[in-house]
């Protein structure tokens, strides 16, 4: 079954949209997208792993087609995302699950590693970050909010919001921009563009800082446990730099690590090539 269906689900009076596909009975693989993007993202990848996985790409909370509730009425932080997405894989029967981390979606699921470390089978991170040298100057802005959260710097951040941006974050590092299709980065900016979403999102650039707090606890995470670990990474991705996904292997010496010529995004130009090394490093 490598047909993709489309869901959602209640989780404690929260609704949260999710992508499936794949066999009921086969090991379970969860994808967590990141900023500003939606489980959209994993459009190409899931049909080519869903003959192998149990395949479930949920919206995070405030992105995509699952609630976004004002920011008066839900408080933003990371934390946040990750007891809605902890509870919804509960909901859903993910009781041991391999996850694909990507920008946002590494916070959240390496809490879910902290909080439930038996649950976890495999960590795939694509350009989800854990370590300060993965850290580019591109953060330098919003360390600027992290250290003094004034209106001022609140808004020199609403750059990070433009449609333009969200462009250039799809296409900067990609030999060839024409391989992007503009259907990610145009959606993308439809959800960012809705009513209250800039404030829902400043609201977790300011809380990201709490993210770089935990390094150290996810790192803990990797020595103790030793979860079986591969690193796919766009080599020229502007945030997160390939220094921060060579640092796995110093807490985990046996990660895989592989690097792509690409960019942030690098789903957009190497699905197969990433489904590939998926395929070829969880057993099934």
């Amino acid at each position: 079954m490598t047909a993709v269906t489309y869901h959602h689900v209640d989780v404690d009076g929260f609704n949260v949209f999710y992508r499936k596909a794949g066999q009921e009975h086969a090991p379970k693989l969860l994808l967590l997208h990141g900023f500003p993007s939606s489980s959209h993202m994993f459009r190409d990848l899931m049909p080519k792993l869903a003959d192998r996985f149990q395949i479930v790409a949920p919206d995070l909370p405030g992105f995509g087609q699952s609630d976004r509730p004002t920011h008066e009425h839900f408080t933003y932080t990371f934390d946040n995302i990750a007891n809605v997405v902890d509870r919804f894989t509960e909901v859903i029967g993910f009781d041991r699950f391999a996850v694909y981390v990507f920008d946002y979606g590494a916070p959240t699921g390496f809490r879910l590693a902290l909080r439930h470390p038996e649950r976890i089978t495999a960590i795939i991170s694509q350009n989800g970050n854990a370590y300060q040298e993965g850290l580019s100057d591109g953060w330098n802005p919003i360390r600027n909010y992290w250290q003094d959260a004034s209106p001022a710097n609140r808004e020199a951040l609403r750059t990070l919001l433009a449609p333009e941006t969200t462009v250039w974050q799809y296409t900067h590092g990609v030999s060839a921009t024409a391989s992007v299709s503009p259907d990610g980065y145009t959606l993308d900016n439809f959800y960012l563009g809705r009513p209250g979403m800039d404030e829902i999102q400043l609201d977790l650039f300011r809380d990201y800082r709490n993210n770089v707090a935990l390094y150290p606890a996810f790192q803990d995470y990797f020595r103790t446990h030793q979860p079986p670990f591969l690193a796919v990474w766009g080599r020229h991705d502007p945030f997160f730099l390939p220094a921060g996904a060579e640092a796995f292997k110093r807490d985990m010496p046996r990660a895989v690590v592989r690097f792509f010529d690409t960019g942030h995004f690098a789903l957009e130009t190497h699905a197969a090539e990433i489904a590939d090394a998926i395929r070829d490093f969880l057993p099934h």
